[in-house]
């Protein structure tokens, strides 16, 4: 829900290369691979050599503007008569320079959808989200992440071992959004097994129509039993979505409700349990979890470059010709640490652009902090003790040049006086859901490490977010 209109990032073999520019042509510095994911500061620090913008290649021979600056990235957000988001205005994808199967190219193909489109029916459409979405009452919302969270906590706590970003920040958005769309657990499976197989690129075609059939079963559903949920509201909007509209906003606001959200909670909760302002006690710490949302929605957004608008006309801006149909993608990390920023106070400071700005700007904000917010609170207070096991420079970072995402997060934490919210579990009982058995205690590995001889839990074998949530609905 960090930028609700966005699709799931899609991320850029580790493996590719940039090939060497044709002569006469600038250097596109390449924002793909694992040196780009490790450090993507650095990047930006070379990129601001050529002011504040600067020419990047997405992925092998995927080019673009990058906007560094602050105003700068303010100027286009901020600028729909100038900037397009409508991705049919991108000349290299028309014309065949950029292949249909490049990794990118599913976070920036056109979707009839909010995102991707400009003037009065980007109005209807995202219309339809925002006044769906504030019919979510904060206190239901916080309910369902609350049980969400216990539930998956105590699947965690008797191994006094996790990885937090697999077992938690990934699966937690997913149940919670299962319950805003109002999903009943049968379709909820198919559109985990739908949803895992685009993820995962295995047997896609298959994949996407199983996903297409199963958000069509819901919203024959919901036409004919609405509920008080996302997917009844929205079809009830006076937007008068049809049912391909309807599909498209579901996929959307799932898929971005999902991937930022899981970014912002590993995020928060990495440099809770590094940080030396946070780090420590954190139930005395000096900063507050609010704070440090703050802090890295300032230096680690989520999504951290997005926002891809195309130029209708050939523009100069600062001395540099932005040519019509060619990607400007603004870069909401590199603007957020803007060297021209003087105020460095983030605590409470809320003039960052991890959610975009103008027209576009995410509508989502207050229900993408809730969520977090709960969510490392919960945990915290579950698990006081909890400590990374592993130096936090060892952390790594997902290749691809949209998001800011971890590929791990583990930690360890001591079993003995963990306590088991058996109530929630019955709650989640009561709501019908299959909940699993918390599997037997393993003594915690050395830094992490899988002890000689010992079995992984059963909790960690599935890989990938889908394929974890799966079997958690089918009580695996």
């Amino acid at each position: 829900m960090t930028s609700p209109e966005a699709p799931v990032p899609a991320s850029v073999p580790a493996s590719a290369s940039a090939p060497e520019p044709p002569e006469g042509c600038p250097f596109h510095h390449p924002m793909y691979g694992p040196e780009f994911a490790a450090d993507p500061a650095a990047t930006y620090g070379k990129l601001r050599a050529h002011g504040n913008t600067a020419p990047v290649e997405l992925a092998p021979g995927v080019r673009a503007t990058l906007v560094t600056g602050y105003e700068a990235a303010l100027h286009v957000l901020r600028s729909p008569e100038t900037f397009s988001k409508d991705p049919r205005r991108w000349r290299d994808l028309a014309d065949g320079t950029v292949a249909p199967d490049s990794p990118v190219v599913p976070m920036m193909m056109y979707r009839p959808n909010a995102l991707f489109t400009d003037g009065e029916e980007h109005r209807r459409l995202r219309g339809a989200i925002t006044d769906s979405l504030a019919r979510v009452e904060p206190n239901t919302l916080r309910g369902y992440v609350e049980r969400s969270a216990d539930t998956l906590i105590d699947l965690m706590a008797p191994r006094g071992r996790a990885d937090l970003l697999g077992e938690y920040a990934q699966v937690l958005p997913l149940l919670v959004f299962n319950r805003l769309f109002g999903c009943p657990p049968d379709l909820g499976e198919r559109l985990v097994e739908g949803m895992s197989g685009i993820f995962d690129g295995v047997d896609a075609e298959k994949a996407n129509e199983l996903l297409t059939v199963t958000l069509l079963d819901l919203i024959a559903l919901k036409r004919a039993r609405p509920g008080p949920d996302m997917t009844s509201w929205l079809m009830a909007h006076p937007a008068g979505l049809t049912d391909e509209e309807m599909i498209h906003e579901l996929v959307v606001l799932m898929g971005a409700g999902t991937e930022p959200q899981q970014n912002l909670i590993a995020n928060s909760l990495r440099l809770l349990l590094s940080d030396d302002r946070f780090a420590g006690s954190l139930g005395g710490g000096s900063l507050p979890v609010e704070d440090a949302l703050d802090e890295v929605l300032w230096t680690d957004p989520p999504m951290a470059n997005y926002a891809v608008h195309y130029p209708k006309r050939d523009v100069v801006y600062e001395g540099t010709l932005l040519r019509e149909g060619d990607p400007v993608v603004v870069s909401l990390a590199a603007a957020n640490t803007d060297p021209a920023l003087t105020n460095d106070q983030r605590a409470g400071n809320r003039a960052h652009l991890a959610w975009s700005a103008g027209p576009h700007n995410c509508p989502a904000q207050s229900p993408a902090r809730l969520i977090a917010a709960v969510a490392v609170e919960k945990l915290l207070d579950r698990l006081p003790d909890v400590e990374l096991a592993v130096a936090v420079d060892e952390l790594e970072w997902r290749p691809g040049p949209f998001h800011r995402a971890l590929a791990s997060l583990p930690v360890r934490f001591p079993v003995a006086g963990v306590a088991v919210a058996a109530e929630a579990r019955e709650g989640e009982a009561r709501e019908g859901v299959a909940v699993r058995r918390p599997v037997p205690p393993v003594p915690p590995a050395s830094a992490g490490a899988e002890q000689p001889g010992q079995p992984v839990p059963p909790a960690v074998r599935p890989t990938g977010a889908w394929a974890r949530l799966r079997a958690w609905w089918r009580g695996e």
